[in-house]
């Protein structure tokens, strides 16, 4: 597990938790993740919503990294 060090670099993991705040307000996250649910529910229903967001999430942060966009916000 990795741990982070929130005191090394505040703004930076602020920068960073605003950019995941606003992907997963965004409509387009919404969208993947209840799909991603509804597929996922089939396989294995208690952990559909979990792994839908964690899915969703990683496919919206690996698009900005490459994209290399300079933030979300």
């Amino acid at each position: 597990m990795v741990r982070l060090d929130l005191a090394q670099r505040p703004a930076d993991i602020q920068v960073w938790l605003n950019q995941i705040a606003v992907i997963c307000l965004s409509e387009d996250f919404q969208r993947l993740k209840d799909e991603l649910e509804l597929y996922y529910r089939q396989a294995d229903p208690s952990r559909a919503g979990i792994k839908a967001f964690a899915d969703a999430l990683y496919a919206f942060l690996t698009e900005y990294e490459d994209t290399g966009a300079a933030s979300f916000v």
